[in-house]
């Protein structure tokens, strides 16, 4: 029978102890003498099991003859006396003593970094040269450990990891959870001990949750156990834009945060929970679910607030001229959507945590098309051959290590004008696609219709995680960047693919066979849904989980014929300066008038005056611009007055009223279809109308 119920406890704690063998190896040696190691840091987020691992070297020490001394910052805080009494207490309980070395374990040492250069220089410098010191907190060894050739010599780092699946599911069968039980609790645990057992535990008095948010006092819980207090709203906020974003950067919590963001961005990357990444940094998995789902719960609208940041900045970030910009932001975007039918996409990325999808080379094709010959058979893969061969650019790639995980190839077409293409003939898919757009709303000139024509993955070919990854990184980058009239995906797995697009808004549907094979192809008219209300919707949808089609008040009417559209900006400048007539004009519902508040005749009339100087600024052109100025914008009473106070021949004003009023249109249609931006300076301040930002 066990002497005392402390006897009873440790062996409680020894039986449900799980993982860290390494660390438990590394003891074993220090102890024992076979290693050089004197001082243990263990050091990790909260929870991550630290203050478990000590108890059971406790319990070791114990075992192999030794004295030990445990001491916690917490109890003791940054006093120097204290904490020599404790260990000089310990020193001369082992003085003499034939069994194993003097242990010194101290937990919870960011509590005592004041201390840290005394701690190291006097007092751990002052024990028996057999003693073994444990020191266990949530930052990695001041500089000097590592750094001083002595100190560096006898110290060893032990950073503790998430327990893997395995290790998970045996801490929950420990703890009492029915085996069938443990997947679940493992996926919502991410490894980490202390969530594991709460989890375990709140399931003797529930159900069990399908999401941390699911558990708001177990959330609550661990949000005061894992990460540190913010000083000041600003960290706060840097805080939960870290937890909702794929990978936080220094630009992004300047935009939030404004003049205090480099003390906070300081303060941020060394918190013990964040690791830093190629490109930004990123929380722990466990920490980042918790910090999400505790702020939706707490505070709604600094949530939506920092989805709104998030969703405004990858929009002006992928419209960026550097193409890596333009991808990690892509990346960014899809993160968001990680509670929609795009959630494997984002477990995808989530394990992965750096920015994968790239522009596909030659050296890819032999791979993609291999994957195309075994799923969709020799025909089709000598189809997409040819396409490969025709538009190079147009493919996207995951690759890894082991070679070609998955691949998307958009098909495009631009008429006349346009990159090459097979024959029509050679591709029923895409022809449906294009027979279909010509029918009901053809392509403008100057515009695009884009199809998805080939996606897969090494794996699970259309549903492997990486093609959707892939797919959607692609998709936003090419939707939100180029002048596209329509754009089409098509997919043999319409049971899996459908939810997405359904989500995604893509509502037109159009089916078709190819080499025995059925096809669906989703699509969207850009006209009538504009990039940027497109993006608009999809940054409600993050926050709503909601599918279907657009709502009618982010729609257009239907797009306006390229001479339809002539005509009405000729009419237009005639009815400037009537407000009633104005509102009437055709441009009410095409970009031109497009504002983030809707449609309006004062920003058409903005957008028309904005044309006639931009055309002012290109000498080439100044001279039009001060004949369509002073007919429209400033009008003399009659073109003859006009002309006079031009001091051109009325011959000479009438050339150039005609040259200046083709230039302007060829330069709002170039608006109007996506393809450039235009500065526009209303009576309320300067904005601009262009694909550089989300307007109406």
């Amino acid at each position: 029978m066990p002497d005392d119920i402390a006897t009873i406890v440790d062996a409680a704690r020894v039986r449900g102890f799980v993982g860290r063998s390494e660390e438990v190896a590394c003891f074993r040696e220090a102890i024992s003498g076979a290693s050089s190691a004197r001082v243990l840091f263990v050091h990790g987020p909260g929870g991550l099991g630290k203050s478990a691992l000590l108890q059971q070297f406790r319990i070791l020490a114990g075992a192999a003859g030794s004295v030990v001394v445990s001491v916690d910052g917490e109890d003791i805080g940054p006093a120097q006396d204290a904490l020599l009494d404790a260990v000089a207490e310990g020193g001369a309980s082992a003085a003499g003593t034939v069994g194993g070395p003097l242990v010194v374990l101290i937990d919870g040492y960011e509590r005592l970094t004041a201390l840290d250069g005394w701690i190291r220089d006097r007092l751990v410098a002052s024990l028996p040269s057999r003693a073994v010191v444990v020191i266990a907190g949530r930052e990695a060894p001041a500089a000097a450990w590592r750094t001083d050739p002595g100190w560096r010599a006898v110290t060893a780092s032990l950073p503790l990891d998430p327990l893997d699946d395995a290790e998970s599911r045996l801490l929950l069968v420990r703890a009492g959870v029915a085996e069938d039980r443990c997947p679940r609790l493992a996926d919502l645990g991410r490894g980490h001990p202390l969530t594991l057992a709460m989890l375990a535990s709140a399931m003797v008095a529930g159900d069990l949750p399908n999401d941390l948010a699911d558990a708001p006092d177990l959330v609550a819980a661990l949000a005061g156990r894992l990460v540190d207090d913010a000083p000041d709203e600003d960290h706060a906020l840097a805080m939960a834009l870290c937890a909702h974003a794929w990978l936080t950067t220094a630009d992004l919590v300047d935009e939030a945060i404004g003049r205090h963001a480099p003390e906070v961005w300081t303060w941020l990357e060394t918190r013990p929970w964040i690791t830093r990444g190629t490109y930004g940094i990123y929380p722990h998995d466990l920490v980042r679910d918790v910090l999400d789902a505790d702020l939706r719960r707490r505070s709604p609208a600094t949530y939506r607030r920092v989805n709104a940041l998030m969703h405004e900045h990858s929009w002006l970030a992928m419209r960026s001229e550097d193409e890596a910009e333009r991808r990690l932001w892509a990346h960014q975007k899809l993160f968001l959507h990680r509670s929609s039918p795009l959630a494997a996409a984002f477990w995808t990325m989530r394990t992965q945590g750096a920015a994968f999808v790239a522009a596909g080379r030659p050296a890819d094709h032999a791979g993609v098309l291999a994957m195309i010959d075994r799923s969709l058979g020799e025909r089709t893969a000598a189809l997409a051959r040819s396409w490969l061969r025709a538009q190079p650019q147009n493919l996207s790639v995951v690759r890894s290590a082991g070679g070609l995980d998955a691949f998307v190839f958009h098909a495009v077409y631009g008429g006349q004008d346009g990159p090459p293409v097979p024959p029509p003939a050679e591709d029923p898919v895409t022809a449906t696609a294009l027979d279909f757009v010509a029918a009901a709303a053809p392509a403008r000139p100057g515009e695009y219709v884009s199809v998805a024509r080939f996606i897969g993955g090494r794996h699970e070919n259309e549903r492997d995680p990486y093609a959707v990854v892939v797919g959607s990184v692609s998709s936003t980058l090419l939707w939100t960047s180029q002048p596209l009239a329509w754009s089409f995906v098509s997919t043999t797995d319409p049971e899996f693919w459908e939810p997405i697009f359904d989500y995604l808004a893509l509502t037109t549907v159009l089916t078709t066979t190819y080499d025995g094979l059925d096809y669906t192809l989703f699509g969207v008219d850009w006209r009538r849904l504009t990039p940027e209300r497109w993006f608009e919707l999809m940054g409600e949808r993050e926050l709503s989980g909601e599918s279907g089609p657009a709502p009618a008040r982010l729609l257009r009417p239907a797009p306006l014929s390229r001479a339809a559209f002539g005509e009405a900006v000729k009419a237009a400048l005639q009815n400037l300066r009537r407000p009633d007539l104005l509102g009437a004009s055709p441009l009410i519902g095409s970009r031109l008038a497009a504002d983030p508040d809707g449609a309006s005749q004062a920003r058409l009339r903005d957008v028309l005056v904005a044309g006639v100087r931009q055309l002012g600024r290109d000498p080439r052109t100044a001279v039009l611009s001060r004949v369509l100025d002073r007919t429209y914008v400033r009008p003399a009473p009659t073109q003859e007055a006009a002309a006079e106070v031009l001091d051109l021949p009325f011959s000479t004003y009438r050339r150039h009223l005609s040259r200046g009023l083709d230039r302007l249109t060829e330069l709002l249609w170039s608006v109007e279809i996506g393809a450039t931006g235009l500065r526009v300076e209303p009576a309320r301040g300067e904005q601009e109308v262009s694909s550089d930002r989300p307007v109406g």
